[in-house]
């Protein structure tokens, strides 16, 4: 453990230092932060049935979104990692005293953790500054505050352990560009980030809740927002640790699956 620890701080410290990047990164979820905004607007102003979730929990649920980017995205890539796999030089990681799965898994937990405190904090200073109807509300109280913190960093796990598929699935396939966009379209879908899942129909919710990728954003952003209840909050919790433990086991026995098949050629 300690040493998944060193590797997280100096990742974390590495990746803190691309601030630039970070702040145009804020600008463009701004862009679109406000154009979902409008689009939601114009949606509830046209509509006369009740909606499933109302319009300040869907402005809080679209800023939390813009916030949090860098922790939902399953397309949001290391491409260093892409590139030791293709090249070969996978094999100098094979060389280091270490679980490979940890190492990689550290890597990019502190890589997601540095994007988010270069781009969480301006956005959400902001988006609680903004007039109404556009100012993203608090939570109903502490305990859902405390309980979202609980489950956003859960998420954050859960999509890193499926993200580790599409690095497992390239030394298969060859093809980065290929795993990330079948894993970014479905999951970004499933996750609620197209449509939040509220507003689908209900045999599309029954599908979606089958799979994990709406405990890594869809349902903190609801808990945070008080339209899913503390009580269904905690059993939501107790669903990400099970589907955690699930994912990280797959991902630890397909990694050493491929890594038995692995031909490096050259010198």
């Amino acid at each position: 453990m300690k040493a998944y620890l060193s590797v997280f701080r100096l990742r974390l410290m590495n990746s803190m230092q691309y601030r630039v990047a970070a702040y145009a990164g804020v600008a463009t979820q701004f862009f679109w932060g406000f154009m979902y905004l409008m689009i939601f607007e114009a949606f509830y102003s046209s509509s006369t049935t009740i909606q499933p979730i109302s319009f300040s929990q869907t402005v809080s649920y679209i800023w939390l979104k813009q916030s949090f980017l860098v922790f939902i995205m399953l397309w949001y890539r290391d491409g260093e990692l892409f590139e030791l796999i293709t090249s070969g030089n996978i094999a100098y990681e094979l060389c280091r005293p270490i679980n490979l799965y940890g190492f990689w898994f550290s890597k990019l937990i502190a890589q997601r953790v540095s994007g988010a405190i270069l781009r969480s904090v301006p956005i959400i200073i902001i988006a609680f500054i903004l007039p109404k109807p556009y100012r993203i509300s608090l939570p109903p109280d502490i305990t859902t505050l405390f309980i979202f913190i609980i489950s956003i960093i859960l998420g954050l796990f859960v999509v890193v352990a499926i993200s580790m598929f599409i690095y497992i699935s390239v030394f298969v396939t060859m093809s980065p560009v290929g795993s990330t966009l079948i894993f970014a379209v479905l999951g970004e879908f499933f996750a609620g980030l197209v449509i939040p899942i509220p507003f689908m129909p209900v045999w599309v919710q029954k599908i979606v809740y089958v799979f994990p990728f709406h405990l890594t954003c869809d349902m903190p952003f609801r808990i945070y927002s008080g339209h899913i209840p503390l009580n269904d909050a905690l059993i939501g919790i107790l669903v990400q640790i099970i589907w955690l433990a699930i994912l990280i086991i797959l991902g630890q026995v397909s990694m050493k699956k491929v890594l038995k098949k692995v031909i490096v050629q050259g010198g």
